[in-house]
């Protein structure tokens, strides 16, 4: 997932925007965990990078996302770029106490 979402609309609240920003990205979060997963991965890991604009954006957590979306708005951008990509996770093994 690679996208824009403006955060200024003339009938439409910033907090309308925000709330429908959010929305798109968990509902994107939890299609793609329901895919099936590759021979030998536990989960699904995502990237994400996140900005102003794709040339400015940096990576984040995916976990971050909602928290630098509520910044965005304060901050009063127009509009914020969101770059979601999906990738097959493996668990680490805890090591064993002694």
């Amino acid at each position: 997932m690679k996208k824009i979402f403006n955060l200024t609309h003339s009938k439409t609240k910033p907090a309308r925007l925000v709330e429908a920003a959010k929305n798109d990205i968990r509902k994107y979060l939890k299609r793609e965990r329901k895919k099936t997963l590759s021979e030998g991965a536990d989960y699904w890991d995502f990237d994400c990078k996140f900005g102003p604009t794709p040339e400015e954006s940096k990576m984040i957590h995916w976990s971050e996302i909602s928290k630098f979306i509520d910044e965005a708005n304060e901050q009063q951008l127009e509009s914020f770029y969101v770059e979601i990509l999906v990738k097959p996770g493996h668990r680490k093994t805890k090591p064993a106490e002694l």
